[in-house]
């Protein structure tokens, strides 16, 4: 009999979890199976609950039920704590909800299959969302020797830049500040793109000196073709890298979570890549 995973999300047809987590599956022997469903907006928790009832095993979570998923849960992981939302909920042998989020050390582990050094860089992420927060942490423990945030509103990113502020943390002392775009000055090593201008074709107001001569640009959006972003930032010399990876790879966390098996990412990318 195969245990029983999805993704909640609301819409959630366009998901490519279903897919990555089979070929996962496939990969690595798993008798699992995994499908989309769409809770009801006003009744996550419902939704939760009648799944496990059915027998499922663990889930991830997509917009808009990430902070919902979060209040769902009996015991949080410390990374999920400081995002204040959750993407990968486990049923436990004990009964309760244990939740984490993935997203963040995805997005490293993406940097790093591309060679990208965060030790000692200087990052910029655009965006003071939750997309943004559920990554900083994962970021700040690589090491990068400053972290500066960015948001059309200034105060957002002020606040979320105090909230991770090293002295609170007690582990790498990077400085961690926030601005609104107006007050942007570069050189960074690393611009992480955490908005979501991308989808609308979009990009928000940024200055000719934001890049390093060597510097990586990175959005957590992906397409076919390149963001609106990222073409920006090829024109000015960066070397450019979408989302997709970090989709795959914050996936292959939480297949790691549920099954302890961590497969191969690279082939799924590469899949992946070609059907899009």
């Amino acid at each position: 009999m195969s245990d029983r995973y999805c993704v909640f999300g609301h819409p959630v047809g366009h998901s490519r979890s279903p897919r990555i987590h089979a070929l996962f599956a496939e990969q690595c022997g798993q008798a699992m199976t995994y499908e989309a469903i769409e809770a009801p907006r006003e009744d996550f928790a419902g939704a939760w609950h009648a799944f496990v009832a059915a027998g499922g095993c663990g889930a991830n979570v997509t917009v808009p039920f990430k902070e919902e998923g979060y209040r769902v849960a009996d015991v949080l992981s410390q990374r999920a704590r400081r995002a204040g939302a959750v993407n990968t909920l486990i049923h436990g042998r004990d009964g309760r909800t244990y939740a984490d989020t993935t997203d963040g050390v995805g997005l490293v582990r993406d940097l790093e299959a591309h060679g990208v050094t965060l030790d000692g860089a200087r990052i910029l992420v655009l965006g003071a969302g939750g997309a943004v927060r559920g990554v900083l942490d994962p970021l700040l423990a690589a090491g990068p020797q400053s972290l500066h945030i960015a948001n059309r509103t200034a105060e957002k990113a002020v606040s979320l830049a105090a909230d991770f502020h090293p002295q609170e943390r007690g582990q790498h002392q990077t400085r961690v500040t926030g601005s609104g775009y107006d007050a942007l000055e570069g050189p960074f090593d690393v611009v992480i793109n955490g908005t979501s201008a991308s989808l609308g074709g979009e990009l928000p107001p940024l200055p000719e000196t934001l890049l390093a001569a060597d510097g990586v640009a990175y959005d957590m959006m992906y397409a076919a073709d390149p963001t609106v972003f990222l073409q920006w930032a090829s024109a000015r010399g960066a070397r450019t890298i979408d989302g997709l990876g970090m989709l795959v790879e914050q996936a292959a966390e939480s297949f790691f979570l549920w099954r302890h098996v961590r497969p191969d990412t690279a082939p799924v990318r590469d899949t992946l890549r070609r059907e899009l």
